[in-house]
């Protein structure tokens, strides 16, 4: 019957259906979203950073293997946003990064404590609240992202709902935007995974992680999701397309990379 239905339905209702059925039923959400005092203050400081580094540019250091052949050392005095676990690296490389961002349940839920043991500001989604300490306040809160899985959009303005684009590389990309850098880079965003199976599935590593540039980052017991390239490019090809229109880019120079949505660049050529 749902078949049956879809064939006599134009598509483009049906894409307007979909997204005031999804609209509905983030409708309980909202209150909390805008008014929880958490939220109020994250959307404040969200605010505070808008169009903040205006005519800057900015690394988006993700974290897969390539990092062990690219000379990080070189970022000391760039502004970096730093993804998930990317802390592991902190020791080794003598500096943390600029910022630190996550929006996985999973990864949060696994690792919160020593993400907020770290003295980089944390964007964390909102959904994430559920796994800080309740008596958390000011300084010791990261800032909460609005972040969903459906609805696909760039998001120009971080104050509000972000898409997820099934890549934490997707929301630091939308925060760059928001925060007004006119240049990204990408590093580390390997965008191949030596690991398959289903899109989305989560699984439990039973050793070494190959994914990443610590066999120590999904280590053996660690829960994760199985990526959804697909769905990343989907989003890669919003942020490059709306950076563009913006007069604004965003360049991919991570080491050997996969993705190809991006204009490529040599990595140690950006510091000459």
């Amino acid at each position: 019957m749902k078949r049956h239905l879809k064939r006599l339905v134009p598509s483009v209702l049906q894409g307007s259906v979909g997204e005031a059925y999804l609209a509905v039923r983030r409708m309980p959400d909202l209150p909390g979203v805008y008014l929880h005092p958490w939220r109020r203050e994250s959307i404040a400081r969200l605010a505070a950073l808008r169009g903040d580094r205006k005519g800057q540019r900015a690394f988006i250091v993700g974290n897969g293997p390539s990092l062990r052949n690219t000379d990080l050392s070189l970022l000391r005095h760039d502004f970096t946003f730093g993804l998930n676990r990317i802390y592991l690296m902190f020791p080794s490389l003598g500096f943390e990064t600029s910022c630190l961002v996550s929006v996985n349940d999973l990864v949060i839920e696994q690792c919160v404590r020593e993400m907020q043991a770290l003295s980089t500001p944390q964007f964390f989604s909102w959904r994430s609240r559920r796994f800080v300490a309740p008596g958390s306040r000011g300084p010791d809160l990261p800032t909460f992202l609005y972040t969903t899985y459906e609805s696909p959009t760039f998001a120009p303005d971080a104050c509000g709902r972000l898409w997820e684009g099934a890549t934490v590389t997707y929301v630091a990309l939308q925060l760059a935007f928001h925060m007004g850098f006119q240049q990204v880079i990408l590093i580390g965003v390997d965008h191949h995974f030596a690991t398959q199976g289903q899109a989305n599935k989560t699984v439990v590593s039973d050793g070494e992680d190959p994914n990443h540039f610590s066999p120590a980052y999904f280590g053996k017991g660690f829960r994760w999701q199985l990526p959804d390239l697909e769905t990343s490019e989907v989003g890669y090809c919003m942020a490059r397309d709306a950076f563009r229109q913006a007069g604004r880019e965003v360049i991919d120079a991570t080491v050997g990379g996969k993705l190809t949505v991006f204009p490529k660049a040599d990595y140690n050529s950006l510091f000459k």
